[in-house]
């Protein structure tokens, strides 16, 4: 007999269909063409722009290996976007994450990012911790009027 399905890993946390993973990843490709533009798509430059504008604001007071390690997470971001290996709801989120940080709501910011973490750690965790230390950094910034 087959081996169990088992063998992929653990199951994901968390309410998910009883499938496993590879289920989960694959659609997003073959979705994005089904969605509407809305559902497809921020341009990656609606979050990578605002992105770079906080780094560039933090770079007055912030060490430059600080800056430099945010950048070059902002740039593993931008080429994951670029290359489709983000899924939809990842996008929408870091979209809306860069939305709160531009009103400078810090928490609703900081909240996003903690969800995208819990939910998605696989896909974000070579650049979310670049965009943590920048909503830190733009938060201890003096505000601007």
């Amino acid at each position: 007999a087959p081996p169990p399905p088992r063998a992929l890993g653990p199951p994901p946390l968390g309410p998910v269909s009883p499938s496993p993973r590879a289920e989960k990843v694959r659609p997003s490709a073959a979705a994005c063409l089904e969605q509407g533009p809305e559902e497809r798509g921020v341009p990656a430059d609606t979050v990578l722009v605002p992105l770079r504008e906080a780094l560039a604001a933090c770079r007055s007071t912030v060490q430059k290996q600080v800056c430099d390690d945010i950048g070059r997470r902002l740039t593993v971001l931008g080429n994951a976007w670029a290359q489709g290996k983000l899924s939809a709801p990842v996008r929408k989120r870091m979209n809306l994450l860069v939305q709160e940080l531009q009103h400078q709501h810090w928490d609703a910011a900081d909240e996003i990012h903690r969800s995208l973490m819990v939910d998605h750690v696989n896909e974000v965790s070579q650049w979310l911790v670049g965009v943590k230390r920048l909503i830190a950094e733009m938060r201890s910034l003096p505000a601007a009027e």
